[in-house]
């Protein structure tokens, strides 16, 4: 059994981060007797022995709050920027373990915080993670908590928009969050009956796009709303990458890895404006015209659902009993009902991505929605 655990957030904020600090710190502490240190703004916390207490008059009341009370970064503990140079401080990190007498440290966050914190199992540190990410693209679990709120004010927002759309008889692109998955375009989408959704796991065409939305303007809609995530791409666009990406795979030297890997990285920067681009793109093919609406890091902020504090609660809670049971180098997953311990070299540097075949793209394309394939 646990005596004295650490805990810290890292990574992008979410809604549903005090939630799960709530559940570990009341869990261990108030059950099992375990006493539970947090560490601010992530693993430079960790790296600089920045503390804070979690006893209960400050865990009190935060159930529903959004963001971290312990803040968070999204700062990588073996490549940290340390007086203006990068630094490995995993040797830090450990250290400052052993300081506190730790017998375990619970990270939440995703997929950056699993790969941190699988190098510092290897270090030697007793290590348990929760899934958080509004992207919901944490593998061997069912779903991350943050997910859920992001969903609903994605949902909103496109809700709102379809008035404005309609009134003036737009086309108007709404911007997701989500680089590598589209689960939450893809849900909101669904959710706010968007007419088309374009996600980064089925690459689009701009002239299939354009005349799925001539089509319904041909049949008297006059307006059309598309959910695009963030890190969607053109065909175009996803050959390039695989292109680039192939290039990386096949250098010999590090010379060549490196320049194949900023290339890549170059395109990504470039990327970011996109969306830019395909409004402007549906405008001239369409003669409709086009507005873009970005929503940015309002899905990451606010208040959480009652389904993510149900389910950082549940999270967080298995977490004490692992804790208490002594059950380390896990992440807790959810599974149906219930939650279960998956090794972190299972989920570390993995992706949950949305196959082409999910039940809710049949359903999206069932109802007339278009992929832009």
């Amino acid at each position: 059994m646990a005596g004295t655990v650490g805990l810290l957030t890292s990574g992008g904020d979410c809604p549903g981060l005090n939630a799960a600090i709530r559940a570990v710190g009341k869990a261990a502490q108030d059950h099992f007797g375990i006493q539970v240190v947090g560490f601010l703004n992530g693993f430079r916390g960790l790296v600089h022995n920045q503390t804070r207490e979690l006893y209960g008059s400050v865990l009190s009341g935060i159930l529903t709050y959004g963001g971290t009370i312990l803040g968070t970064s999204r700062d990588k503990p073996h490549r940290m920027t340390i007086g203006g140079k990068t630094r490995n401080m995993i040797d830090a990190c450990v250290e400052n373990y052993k300081r506190h007498h730790l017998d375990a440290l619970v990270c939440i966050g995703g997929g950056g915080t699993l790969k941190n914190a699988l190098r510092l199992k290897e270090a030697g540190l007793n290590i348990i993670t929760l899934p958080k990410t509004i992207d919901n693209d944490v593998v061997a679990t069912d779903v991350s908590f943050g997910f859920d709120t992001a969903m609903g004010i994605a949902t909103e927002a496109i809700d709102r928009l379809h008035s404005t759309a309609m009134s003036h008889g737009r086309i108007i692109v709404v911007e997701v969050m989500g680089h590598r998955a589209g689960w939450l375009a893809l849900g909101a989408g669904l959710a706010g009956g968007a007419d088309v959704i374009l996600i980064p796991e089925i690459p689009y065409d701009a002239e299939k796009t354009a005349q799925a939305i001539l089509t319904r303007s041909r049949a008297g809609r006059q307006f059309s709303i598309v959910a695009v995530a963030e890190g969607a791409m053109s065909v175009d666009q996803a050959k390039t990458v695989c292109e680039l990406a192939a290039a990386k795979q096949k250098a010999d030297s590090k010379s060549e890895k490196d320049k194949a890997t900023e290339r890549l990285n170059e395109f990504h920067r470039r990327h970011v404006n996109h969306t830019v681009e395909l409004t402007e793109n549906l405008e001239r093919i369409t003669g409709l015209e086009s507005r873009l609406t970005i929503l940015g890091h309002l899905q990451r902020g606010g208040m959480p659902s009652a389904a993510d504090r149900v389910l950082a609660t549940r999270l967080g809670t298995a977490c004490a009993e692992l804790l208490n049971e002594g059950r380390y180098g896990v992440m807790v997953a959810v599974k149906g009902d219930s939650t279960e311990p998956v090794s972190l070299e299972k989920v570390a540097g993995k992706k949950n991505f949305v196959p082409p075949d999910h039940p809710l793209i049949q359903s999206a394309r069932l109802v007339g929605t278009s992929f832009g394939d």
